[in-house]
């Protein structure tokens, strides 16, 4: 059994989850049993359950992913944001670290210090790293709409930036904010 899924498959699969998230739900799992030490595939397989509502499975197919591939940066911010969208500050502060800890001015760093931002409710601080992520993001242009999508909540519950931080929970709008989207990665 070959370690990782061929790409044609891969392609087949993802090309399927464009038409019908059942089936392709079914086609990722099925390939998974076939492939489970591939991080892609629990990657995908974790987006596919979050984007159904079932984020507890949604985490554990994202942290194989990440177990698997420590370096697979989409998939350790993935589950960094599930994590903090599920309120565990924490540990979603632990899963960026690695991605944090880069100081490159490049997309996920930027993202991964941000949400580590809004964690600590330092909305301003939060706010400015997601735009700086956002300005220089080419590689993962759903990830800026999640992002700009943080942002307006930070706008709509935070102060503007100058003011005084408020008292917010950062989990509480991202809740609020993945109540009003479905998004695919």
């Amino acid at each position: 059994m070959e370690q990782f899924c061929p790409d044609e498959r891969l392609a087949e699969a993802v090309e399927l989850v464009a038409s019908d998230d059942a089936a392709g739900l079914a086609r990722v799992a099925a390939l998974l049993d076939d492939h489970p030490d591939d991080p892609r595939l629990h990657f995908l397989y974790g987006s596919l359950l979050a984007g159904a509502g079932r984020f507890e499975e949604a985490h554990g197919a994202m942290a194989r992913a990440v177990e698997i591939a420590p370096d697979y940066a989409i998939a350790r911010f993935q589950l960094g944001l599930l994590e903090l969208s599920s309120g565990n500050a924490a540990a979603a502060c632990a899963t960026l670290d690695p991605l944090a800890g880069d100081e490159a001015e490049a997309a996920l760093p930027l993202f991964a210090r941000g949400l580590q931002s809004l964690a600590r409710d330092e909305l301003g601080a939060a706010r400015a790293l997601l735009r700086r992520g956002i300005a220089v993001n080419r590689e993962h242009p759903l990830v800026s709409r999640d992002m700009e999508l943080i942002i307006a909540g930070i706008d709509q519950t935070g102060p503007a930036e100058g003011e005084a931080e408020q008292d917010v929970s950062a989990a509480d709008f991202l809740l609020r904010q993945s109540a009003a989207k479905s998004t695919k990665h």
